[in-house]
């Protein structure tokens, strides 16, 4: 091992108020994450300062390489100039990755950084490296060149400084549970409460909007199964069902959802 070598931790979130004050004192910065809000504050941040980004990926048994905002070359949001919707998102607790593929991937980022430093061999603009730790292969495809119209690296950028990249691609920037829009608390009912409403014979509809495997495990009497999916397709969700609806003149009837 090098003994010159000095590491600089920095306990913290890189987010839009502290990122431009670290990444200035270095000369190339490598891209480690695994969500899509630091991509992209790492990417306007090297932009901003000029800095090569040296990014890199892994997911199941694949990896990804390429160096972004070096020699001409195109920066993230060229290829990206959009997040992908977050439901769309596979983070790690999902998807998983093979502890060896990241030690790949992140050999070779450690290698383009010295062909960066040193500004020898040929290094990763404009194209994506693929591995593929099933076969063993490695493969190699070219990326659009710079984009002349992009908002931060193009010839007349609209960003000019640091965003709210939370915002902006509306997950955190974490492997935790995407953001979600929950019920607020009337409602919502709880076991007891339900309870009260069988007793008291009020009318209703008990939908369980879970899939079909699910409900099979384990499902309320009387309730009746059209999952998700298949509700967000229909406009009529009486259509959907088996049995007629309950009705009370003078109540109505109410409907309740199991998720």
């Amino acid at each position: 091992l090098n003994s010159k070598v000095k590491v600089t931790p920095h306990h913290l979130v890189l987010n839009s108020t502290n990122a431009l004050n670290i990444i200035k004192d270095y000369d190339v910065i490598l891209d480690a994450s695994d969500n899509v809000a630091t991509r992209y504050l790492l990417n306007d941040s090297c932009v901003l300062l000029k800095k090569p980004l040296v990014s890199g990926s892994a997911l199941r048994f694949e990896g990804q390489l390429t160096v972004y905002n070096y020699k001409g070359g195109p920066c993230y949001r060229c290829l990206f100039p959009c997040p992908p919707p977050p439901h769309c998102v596979t983070n790690c607790s999902e998807g998983g990755v093979v502890g060896v593929v990241p030690g790949v991937i992140g050999s070779l980022q450690a290698l383009e950084a010295m062909k960066i430093i040193t500004d020898i061999g040929d290094p990763m603009i404009s194209k994506l490296l693929l591995f593929d730790g099933f076969s063993g292969t490695f493969r190699h495809i070219k990326l659009r060149e710079r984009n002349p119209e992009c908002s931060i690296c193009g010839d007349d950028p609209t960003i000019k400084e640091l965003i709210d990249y939370e915002q902006f691609c509306g997950s955190k920037p974490n492997d935790k549970e995407r953001q979600k829009e929950l019920l607020t608390e009337n409602q919502r009912i709880s076991c007891a409460d339900y309870k009260a409403l069988l007793d008291e014979g009020v009318p209703h509809l008990l939908l369980d909007v879970r899939e079909p495997v699910e409900y099979d495990i384990c499902h309320l009497p009387h309730s009746h199964n059209i999952p998700l999916s298949q509700l967000q397709k229909s406009k009529d969700i009486l259509s959907l069902l088996n049995t007629p609806l309950p009705n009370d003149n003078k109540r109505g009837t109410g409907c309740i959802f199991v998720c």
